[in-house]
């Protein structure tokens, strides 16, 4: 099994309720498919580089996983036949990258500890 990370835009014209439930559906459709999640980022609305279909910001998700290679596209077929998904992209990662992410993990988690 390799670990990839997708990164999805979703329509801003959603409700957060709704935003989180296109994101479940994701979630929900990785997990049935026997990948296993990682990590997950939600790093809220962003203004966008340019404008897609004539929207300027988004709802950005991060999920981090472990799958098969054939999984990826069945994944990307569920992103660009939902309509709230206005952008995604997904990545295979190395063993650098899957360091890197590590890392930078527990180091948040280390920030995030309170000092005695």
């Amino acid at each position: 099994m390799n670990q990839y990370e997708t990164v999805f835009i979703v329509t801003p014209v959603l409700s957060e309720e709704q935003m989180k439930e296109a994101v479940k559906k994701f979630q929900d459709f990785l997990k049935e498919q026997g990948a296993e999640i990682v990590h997950e980022e939600h790093w809220g609305m962003r203004r966008l580089a340019y404008p897609i279909q004539k929207k300027s910001t988004g709802f950005y998700h991060l999920i981090e996983y472990r799958a098969s290679g054939e999984l990826i596209a069945e994944f990307e077929t569920q992103l660009k036949r939902d309509e709230r998904v206005i952008r995604f992209l997904s990545v295979k990662l190395d063993k650098h990258a899957v360091a890197y992410n590590e890392k930078k993990r527990r180091k948040a988690l280390e920030a995030a500890e309170p000092k005695a």
